[in-house]
């Protein structure tokens, strides 16, 4: 039985499981306005070329050197956005039940996230903030505005929804997901409080899932980076811990942990990396999705599959949450990590090539189609 006849066999015994699991997600939220860069105008509306390439992009940008420059965003969409809320959506579709903590506007949701916000029950405690993601055939660039994150903490949280209702809350979620640290100045100090205050003080579901994405931690420090990377191992103790890490961030987190024997890029073996990061971090899975393929390590198996590279995505602004969505939703109801790496990368390729979040029947036939 080849691995998508396997993955395909233990979700079609485990949906049922699906249904009845609770995650809980956060923390942050922004309004992504997707846009195109243009290269040249010859009308009103999309009558112009695209600036196609974020080379292309670049070399526009450095011709304006002591010189200034115009460049049009073209709109494209206003939508939600913010690694927590797409995640948060990509596992409603799958089934669970979610809800969520985060930045979607505050005392009044924004109209972006009104039907979000009723269908997870969200708790919002500050403005999100605003990000205009400029698309290219060969990846994005994602410009951010987000002063109001900076008052996502656990004291706003507390002050928000109460105490009681918060311990409550973590109790009674199979999956936690925490994302976007990068982008959250407090967020080192919400882990220190989850770990200090409420996890040893709350019921233990076995087994309870803890997902963590540092979304891009370029601009973030190493000795901050090594402190959140301390305070995800501790969280082991509370549940099994894994961590998602894109190819950049990878090796990123390989350079902070391994600073005196770095891997070389062309020594890079996809499997390796996150075999080593996981045995010295000592959590239950590290995942590295670069946009061809994946692979996993657990404390058991390490593993690697192929994924459905598309040339011409849709969209690509929140397909590593779809893919982080996808392995959380088959970890969690307990498929086996090939299995897992095969849902997320079938998540995350129905995705951008349709614009929207599939539901565990769309991954079947999207599992079927991709493997004629």
């Amino acid at each position: 039985m080849n691995h998508y006849a396997k993955a395909l066999e233990e979700l079609e015994s485990k949906t049922a499981d699906i249904t009845e699991k609770t995650a809980l997600v956060g923390l942050d939220g922004f309004v992504d306005k997707l846009v195109t860069p243009v290269a040249e105008r010859r009308g009103p509306g999309d009558n112009f070329d695209p600036i196609h390439t974020i080379s292309a992009f670049a070399e526009r940008i450095g011709a304006a050197a002591g010189k200034s420059t115009n460049i049009e965003l073209s709109p494209k969409v206003e939508k939600l956005g913010g690694n927590g809320p797409i995640m948060a959506n990509a596992l409603l579709s799958h089934g669970l039940n979610v809800r969520y903590i985060g930045a979607l506007g505050h005392p009044t949701v924004h109209p972006v996230f009104e039907e979000f916000a009723n269908r997870t029950n969200a708790i919002s405690i500050t403005d999100p903030g605003i990000t205009h993601a400029a698309e290219f055939d060969d990846g994005k660039i994602m410009l951010g505005t987000m002063a109001s994150l900076e008052q996502v903490t656990y004291q706003q949280i507390i002050e928000v929804m109460g105490e009681g209702a918060f311990f409550e809350l973590i109790s009674k979620s199979d999956l936690q997901a925490w994302v976007n640290w990068t982008m959250l100045p407090h967020m080192t100090a919400f882990f220190s409080s989850l770990l200090d205050k409420v996890l040893p003080n709350v019921n233990t579901l076995e087994p309870r899932q803890i997902f963590f994405d540092l979304a891009d931690p370029s601009k973030r420090s190493k000795g901050d980076i090594r402190r959140v990377l301390e305070l995800i191992q501790r969280f082991q103790s509370f549940g099994d811990v894994t961590l998602g890490l894109n190819f950049a961030e990878a090796l990123q987190i390989d350079s902070v942990l391994f600073e005196k024997s770095p891997i070389e890029p062309e020594q890079f073996a996809l499997q390796k990396q996150a075999e080593r990061i996981r045995n010295e971090l000592d959590v239950g899975c590290v995942v590295i999705h670069p946009t061809d393929s994946a692979a996993c390590a657990t404390h058991n198996e390490v593993t690697w599959v192929a994924g459905p590279y598309c040339e011409k995505p849709k969209t690509t602004t929140g397909a590593g949450d779809h893919f982080n969505a996808g392995f959380m939703t088959a970890r969690l109801a307990g498929l086996s990590p090939k299995s897992c790496l095969t849902i997320a990368t079938a998540t995350s390729g129905f995705y951008v090539r349709q614009g929207k979040s599939p539901t565990i029947q769309d991954i079947d036939s999207f599992i079927r189609t991709w493997n004629d």
